[in-house]
């Protein structure tokens, strides 16, 4: 029988602070359990409390070393993004990690308060916003041989992505597919500007994109009926768990 997945063995990481974004579930919830067994303080940013309470109790309950919180921010709204901030800036902590894994899939047509389209803003913008804000902490917290790093979870769909600079919120022809494709193109892009960005100006922070390929996860729970019967089956053949995604 084949052994299941472990995690990657990674060196201690006491008194370092992270920011996982979308960190409830799925691969974000994996990724702040596996930096709290690390030592890390975690702080879960997201939109459900009592899910977001639950993943703090479990995560605090495995981890003898680091611990996890859960701080509440709405990504489809730019002013819960900028409260988010500004009560973590009032903690006087340091930034090391910064993930910005929340995202959502394949939603049908609809905007945000601020009047952006859904996948753009949530996927995107707010991660835009909210890495900015958080830049100078990043900056100031990163040590030569230590650097900070900021984590974009992307998608191997930003390939099949177009930015149209004329209609960046999908008024004129409306397609999930696209929609999703353009706000995961925007997030490599702008991953690798500040990349080059932060290395020109000599900083300690890394700025990397990751794909962790097909996961399991509820990413997948806006597919039409269909699509989703017959996902379960394929799923267990083709799909990586949870293990599998973060190991990636």
């Amino acid at each position: 029988m084949a052994s299941s997945p472990s995690c990657a063995v990674l060196p201690k990481q006491n008194e370092r602070v992270a920011i996982v974004t979308g960190g409830t579930r799925g691969m974000g919830f994996e990724t702040a359990r596996h930096l709290a067994s690390l030592g890390m303080h975690v702080i879960i940013a997201g939109n459900e409390r009592e899910e977001g309470a639950l993943a703090v109790r479990r995560i605090n309950e495995e981890s003898s070393d680091g611990e996890a919180e859960f701080i509440f921010v709405d990504l489809t709204s730019l002013k819960s993004v900028r409260n988010f901030v500004q009560m973590f800036r009032d903690r006087a902590l340091p930034l090391h990690v910064l993930i910005n894994n929340a995202g959502t899939m394949l939603v049908p047509e609809k905007r945000t308060e601020d009047g952006f389209e859904f996948h753009f803003c949530l996927n995107y913008l707010s991660h835009f916003l909210l890495t900015n804000l958080l830049l100078d902490l990043l900056k100031k917290s990163g040590k030569n041989g230590r650097s900070s790093r900021i984590i974009n979870m992307a998608s191997a769909t930003h390939y099949a992505g177009e930015i149209n600079l004329e209609d960046l919120n999908k008024r004129t022809i409306y397609s999930s597919h696209a929609a999703y494709s353009q706000s995961k193109l925007a997030l490599v892009l702008f991953t690798y500007y500040l990349q080059e960005q932060l290395m020109a100006g000599g900083f300690a922070v890394t700025v990397n994109a990751v794909d962790p390929g097909m996961v399991d996860t509820a990413l997948y729970n806006n597919l039409w009926t269909l699509a989703q019967m017959l996902k379960k089956p394929v799923a267990s053949v083709l799909f990586r768990c949870l293990a599998q995604g973060f190991n990636n």
